[in-house]
């Protein structure tokens, strides 16, 4: 598994939102701090939005900023909001995939399932307010 580049951004737009917990803040501004380009950081703003994560608000003092508390925002909602759910393999996304027929009874399929539960319970583990206590500059 190997998590796309807006994932990736996604993870350091909410991480640098609950730095500034209630402050709006300007896309510009996350582009250039974060080092992601402006265009890409609107369409993960976006996915952010409506997954509930950031709010956004337009015109001459528009930005983003968090809509929860970071303590109630993990890891995996922000890779949802972009990636969708977890899914290792397309066995797992649609059972009829399987080109064995195979998917009831099948190992690797049983064991892809138990990993993707326990990835997903690790990301669950991780919010920001903790990420946040624990960054160091990168």
């Amino acid at each position: 598994m190997k998590l796309t580049q807006a994932t990736d951004y996604a993870f350091r737009i909410v991480l640098y939102l609950t730095k500034k917990r209630e402050e709006v803040i300007e896309a510009e501004v996350i582009a250039d701090v974060e080092k992601i380009p402006k265009r890409f950081l609107l369409k993960i703003c976006r996915d952010l939005a409506m997954g509930g994560i950031i709010d956004s608000s337009r015109g001459k003092n528009g930005g983003y900023k968090l809509a929860k508390d970071p303590e109630k925002i993990t890891l995996k909602d922000v890779f949802t909001a972009i990636e969708g759910d977890i899914i290792l393999n397309k066995c797992q996304e649609d059972p009829k995939a399987c080109s064995k027929d195979a998917s009831s009874y099948c190992v690797t399929h049983h064991t892809l399932f138990l990993i993707r539960d326990i990835l997903a319970k690790e990301f669950d583990k991780y919010d920001f307010a903790t990420l946040a206590g624990q960054h160091r500059k990168c």
